[in-house]
């Protein structure tokens, strides 16, 4: 039987991190990054990472897959701010 829950959890996972791609595609297309808050994407990763150690520690998988890839993804559209300013 499936696990509503779980999958409910990975559903929100895929969707969450999708929605990055995009944004990652373009910045590094474009070398362009001046609509981007350099503030609310350094929250953003302190805030990502944290949910990554709290899915470690309660050991749900699609917390810490979810945000572990957010993180990756959004430190790449920090390193082409701070590069491209």
């Amino acid at each position: 039987m499936i696990d509503l829950t779980l999958l409910i959890g990975y559903l929100a996972a895929l969707c969450t991190t999708a929605a990055f791609i995009p944004q990652v595609i373009h910045t590094i297309k474009t070398k362009s990054t001046v609509d981007i808050s350099l503030y609310m994407y350094l929250i953003f990763l302190i805030g990502v990472f944290s949910w990554f150690l709290y899915g470690i520690y309660i050991e749900a998988l699609p917390i810490i897959l979810a945000n572990g890839i957010t993180f990756l993804l959004a430190l790449i559209v920090l390193i082409e701010k701070i590069r491209y300013g």
